[in-house]
């Protein structure tokens, strides 16, 4: 029992060396991750928030994985209590918040499919341009999934699939969701479809094809 209690106290000592040594790291670590979402914040029309990674050590609380939990705690107004992301930040922020993550995350591999729903809610112009160029740098090292009803992001894709609800078409009264491929030919009426609504334009066709032409 006296020389387990002696190795007992061996490999605690090794265990709390690492355990600090690991906390250092993850420190550094969550101050270049902060730095490099609030980098990414402004163009999303998220300029006034703020967020933060927060590690909290407790070695009374230590586990296989160290003796830190981490958080992400976001701002999203100044004078605002900062707070973690998913208790403060509002369904549209939460996704923006999340691609900032992704994107200053894309060179540390990630899930090899991300599905993003409506992240441009909200937003317009250059803020829209600005989602579709993350999303697209995103695409380069997984599989992008957007649904999406703003032109500018609409362009950006590799593959445009158009998403519609009609009669069934089985002689009954219920309504069927389909998905169509578009071609590059029908593309842009459809790009100029979402800037112009039912009406479409010649300007609203010219205006999709340069969105088109810029999307790489």
């Amino acid at each position: 029992l006296g020389k387990l209690e002696a190795n007992l106290g061996v490999v605690k000592a090794d265990f709390d060396r690492a355990a600090q040594s690991l906390s250092e790291k993850r420190r550094h670590a969550a101050d270049a991750l902060s730095n490099a979402v609030m980098a990414e914040l402004p163009a999303l029309k998220l300029e006034r928030a703020r967020f933060t990674v927060e590690v909290t050590s407790d070695a009374e609380q230590a586990t296989a994985d160290g003796i830190d939990t981490v958080e992400f705690h976001v701002q999203t107004n100044p004078g605002t209590r900062p707070g973690p992301i998913m208790k403060v930040a509002s369904g549209g922020e939460l996704s923006r918040f999340l691609l900032a993550l992704k994107v200053a995350l894309a060179d540390r591999g990630s899930a090899p499919t991300l599905v993003f729903d409506e992240i441009d809610t909200g937003v317009g112009g250059a803020v829209a341009d600005a989602i579709g160029q993350r999303l697209k740098r995103l695409s380069k090292t997984g599989q992008v999934l957007s649904v999406t009803h703003a032109p500018p992001v609409a362009a950006r894709a590799a593959t445009h699939l158009l998403i519609s609800k009609g009669p069934s078409g089985d002689g009954t009264e219920r309504i069927a969701t389909r998905v169509t491929t578009m071609q590059p030919e029908h593309r842009t009426e459809e790009i100029a479809r979402m800037l112009a609504g039912a009406s479409v334009t010649d300007e609203a066709r010219a205006a999709a094809a340069r969105l088109l032409a810029a999307k790489d």
